[in-house]
């Protein structure tokens, strides 16, 4: 049954009373009035999701209404009804925004179906605005989570180029989440109503990446059966993710540019300029410039693309940021999976920050969904994580020996050096704290650390 508020506005108590009856009959709630004064005071205090208004009224007929209706609610459906035969008033009301009218005398049929198409696209554009909303909370770049100076860099750097038309590089390892950056920068910008459009230039061989960057017209090639619009195209005023934008080849590069340049391109096979208003955010795991120094890589074109360039750190030199990552995740697969699994065992978060994750966020990703899926119990545990976790932080407790062997103690100079230098890396360089950790007093520890040649005699905390 439907649950919407339905406000309606009668000078007759008959017909008031009428709508009233059909329209609650059909689930709806009604609140109905009959001067427009009230009705306008009860939205103080009450949402609606339409109104139902008579347009010949005493004191405030219903195009002044109607008027006083779209200031405080623009959004609001609003249906009229008229009891004249003169559509004029009615052509009105439709011009200063209503969504539809009825002219006395109407079928109860009439004015159900009529209610029922209102509030469907009433909630049509409360579902879009919602949508919308979350799509703008998803990618804010405050939503990016870490909060690292690395990452801290990033988001300045995000909020500064999303609200310009300026083309931007980001280059970071595979995994880093440099779509998430652009998608960010999309939504924060003033392009964020208009598409936002992908496209994996690795993915696709030469001919067909050109095709789906351009279009193409119908027999511009062996299967072309039908004109095609590209993905330029379907950008225009919007804005364009190019990834590894590394892999297009050069003789796409110099179509690609005209565009930067020119914002106008042809169609494979076509001979008609098509104009459009395309921001691109190109990214890439590898080296633009070295690629440009081999002639891999038109140097024209990189300049056009890196006019701002955000670099996204590895997680392994960001390695403060993987708890908060990992609760991220964790929050986010418990709830597709409906499994109470609600923290992570610190065992298990020690193995997860000691792990240098070559396949950076997105290889988090992937392992605390498993452990999510695998885990009995409400935290994650070290037993939930796999063994390349397990084994590579065992590995880290073990103290390497000396290469080459040698004398007993050499070896245990060597120990005792390993020893000193994991706990001034896990007390964070403080010497106090490094040789509380030891056993050690802070003078005996400052005679190891010259010993050894790990500080200077000088370096005090």
């Amino acid at each position: 049954m439907p649950d919407e508020r339905i406000l309606v506005v009668d000078d007759e108590p008959g017909m008031r009373s009428l709508l009233g009856r059909v329209l609650a009959k059909s689930g709806y709630s009604v609140n109905a009035f009959e001067k427009g004064a009230d009705a306008i005071e009860s939205m103080n205090s009450e949402d609606y999701d339409l109104a139902i208004l008579d347009i010949e009224m005493p004191s405030m007929n219903g195009i002044e209404l109607l008027k006083k209706i779209k200031i405080k609610d623009p959004s609001l459906s609003v249906v009229m009804i008229t009891a004249y035969g003169s559509l004029q008033s009615a052509v009105e009301a439709m011009r200063l925004g209503a969504y539809d009218y009825l002219s006395k005398p109407f079928e109860m049929e009439e004015i159900k179906h009529v209610v029922g198409k209102a509030l469907e696209r009433e909630r049509l554009i409360r579902e879009n605005r919602e949508l919308h909303k979350e799509l703008e909370e998803q990618y804010r770049f405050t939503g990016i989570v870490g909060k690292s100076r690395k990452m801290e860099e990033v988001y300045e750097l995000v909020s500064q180029v999303a609200a310009t038309n300026a083309s931007v590089l980001i280059q970071g390892e595979s995994g880093t989440g440099k779509e998430l950056v652009a998608r960010s920068i999309h939504y924060n910008s003033r392009r964020k109503g208009k598409p936002l459009v992908i496209l994996n230039c690795a993915a696709l061989a030469e001919g067909v990446l050109e095709s789906e960057l351009f279009g193409h017209e119908k027999g511009a090639f062996t299967g072309a059966i039908k004109r095609k619009a590209g993905r330029f195209e379907l950008a225009d005023e919007g804005t364009i993710f190019l990834d590894e934008i590394g892999e297009i080849p050069v003789s796409t590069q110099l179509k690609l540019l005209r565009v930067l340049q020119e914002h106008e391109f042809e169609r494979v096979g076509g001979e008609k300029t098509i104009k459009v208003d395309v921001r691109i955010i190109a990214a890439t795991n590898k080296d633009l410039m070295e690629a440009v120094k081999e002639g891999r890589f038109r140097e024209d074109l990189y300049y056009r693309l890196n006019v701002v360039n955000i670099s996204i750190p590895p997680l392994r030199e960001r390695k403060d940021d993987i708890p908060g990552l990992a609760e991220h995740f964790l929050f986010k697969f418990s709830g597709e999976t409906g499994k109470k699994v609600e923290g992570i065992e610190p065992a298990a978060m020690d193995m997860l920050t000691r792990y240098d994750w070559p396949g950076n966020v997105r290889e988090l990703e992937n392992i605390i969904e498993r452990a999510v899926v695998l885990e009995k119990s409400e935290t994650i545990t070290p037993s939930s994580l796999p063994l390349s976790l397990r084994h590579e932080a065992e590995d880290a407790d073990v103290v390497k020996l000396p290469e080459g062997g040698g004398t007993l103690t050499d070896v245990l100079e060597e120990l005792e050096r390993q020893l000193i230098v994991k706990a001034l890396k896990e007390k964070g360089g403080s010497q106090t704290a490094a040789a509380a950790a030891l056993g050690l007093k802070r003078s005996t520890l400052r005679y190891k650390l010259e010993k050894y040649g790990l500080v200077s005699a000088e370096l005090s905390e």
